[in-house]
């Protein structure tokens, strides 16, 4: 395989984690962003992105000469084989996602772009997309390529290097050929398909997962209301190969920067060819309904009721990140699930390892402190809401000792329930049944 010349446009998550690890498959690539001071950040090697293993490779590639940082997509594709596309794609007005980036980066390089390059759409983007881009560079000498990515934050540079799959999608099959052999040295099943089922393979894998947890939610509320254990059932029916172990784990509602946004954007589509994907509108639905679930669980734990007001009651919170691992606070549903909690009145105490207390929204919405037990302190119940490895490692005979109200509501069910009983503390858990001193 010949090393390429690689152009990713954005140095977010996607698009430095693309950068990175394509850098240690041996291309040569450059990666460039219109943020100035984040740019030189990072050609010192400095990333303040939380994410396992990100900040060595970029090390390494620095290091080898094969990755740089630049300011401006321009100058940058002078000499490109091949540009990635890695740009945020909000959601924007009624949940279609928001094209304005991708748009506005192809509008400055299309015509730069030289001649047999392959512009390739990274970002999560609507059905039809791959074909919109072609037709605004305009240009047959330069083929568009379709290729989702699939990472996972907490895990996105593992998962770049050991992929499940491959999926690359153009009309033009040396485009798509071309683009597949940069990941031949992963060794990868690989998918090449036309650029329309590329795109939507992304949204029906997320879509799926989301379904299966707002599934799963339901079921656990469903084990609570009959006495079954959840944790019983998911075992049950992860060993059946055609359902799988993963996305069973019961929680406060399914977040982050993919999933709320692809789930929003896939109906859209759907709206825009007169589909009523009702499937997935209750999917959405059941998750905002599980986020309330959580704080009726919060209220009647506190022994105030499901429904009631919570003005006065202290609360202490483990967790506000969307998942362990990550500092992410976008569509966090424990964020979501502090925020109906004060709605109702709550005064809410925070820690979350990953935090370090200037990220929006957070002050306004918690006092942030720097241990769990700072949150424990006076707290009428303890809620965790991210699954950090750090707290099954607390000292809950302390924390017993601190908390006004003696409960812990585990909406990941996380902790181990004998724990906190020996410690003298109930624990209540999401789908299982509670457990008391």
């Amino acid at each position: 395989m010949f090393a390429r010349r690689i152009v990713v446009v954005g140095t977010g998550y996607v698009g430095l984690t693309t950068g990175a690890c394509l850098a240690s498959l041996g291309h040569r690539v450059v990666c460039s962003d219109v943020d100035a001071a984040k740019v030189a950040a990072l050609a010192r090697g400095e990333v303040r992105i939380l994410e396992p293993g990100l900040a060595e490779l970029v090390g390494e590639g620095l290091a080898a000469g094969r990755l740089e940082f630049a300011v401006g997509s321009a100058a940058a594709v002078a000499e490109a084989e091949v540009v990635f596309l890695c740009v945020p794609t909000p959601m924007g007005s009624g949940g279609a996602a928001d094209l304005a980036a991708v748009e506005s980066v192809v509008a400055e390089v299309g015509e730069l772009l030289p001649a047999g390059c392959v512009l390739v759409c990274k970002s999560t983007v609507p059905v039809g997309t791959s074909a919109r881009v072609a037709e605004l560079v305009g240009r047959a000498d330069v083929a568009v390529v379709s290729n989702p990515e699939f990472l996972r934050e907490g895990s996105a540079v593992h998962d770049f290097l050991n992929p499940d799959r491959i999926v690359v999608g153009s009309d033009s099959q040396d485009a798509a050929e071309r683009v597949a052999a940069l990941y031949a040295r992963l060794g990868a099943p690989t998918v090449l398909t036309d650029a329309a089922s590329a795109e939507m393979v992304k949204y029906a894998a997320n879509c799926f997962l989301a379904t299966k947890l707002s599934y799963v939610n339901a079921v656990a509320e469903l084990c609570e209301r009959l006495g079954a254990d959840i944790a019983d059932v998911t075992e049950g029916m992860g060993f059946d190969r055609r359902i799988g172990q993963s996305f069973l784990q019961p929680g406060p509602g399914w977040g982050g920067s993919c999933l709320p946004k692809d789930t929003a954007a896939l109906m859209r589509v759907a709206e825009s060819v007169e589909f009523e994907f009702g499937l997935l509108r209750e999917t959405i639905a059941a998750n905002a309904r599980q986020r309330e679930r959580m704080v009726d669980k919060v209220a009647e734990a506190c022994g105030v009721g499901a429904g009631a007001s919570l003005r006065g009651v202290r609360l202490g919170l483990l967790g506000l990140t969307f998942k362990a691992g990550t500092d992410d606070l976008r569509d966090s549903p424990a964020m979501a699930v502090a925020g109906l909690l004060a709605a109702r009145g709550a005064e809410l105490v925070a820690y979350d390892p990953g935090l370090r207390g200037d990220e929006p929204g957070v002050a306004e919405l918690v006092t942030l402190v720097d241990d769990p037990y700072q949150a424990a302190k006076g707290a009428a119940g303890l809620v965790v809401l991210t699954e950090w490895q750090e707290f099954r490692t607390v000292d809950w005979t302390r924390v017993a000792g601190l908390l006004e109200g003696p409960v812990v509501v585990d909406t990941r069910n996380h902790l181990d329930p004998d724990v906190l009983r020996r410690a003298g503390l109930s624990w209540r858990g999401v789908g299982r049944t509670p457990v008391t001193p």
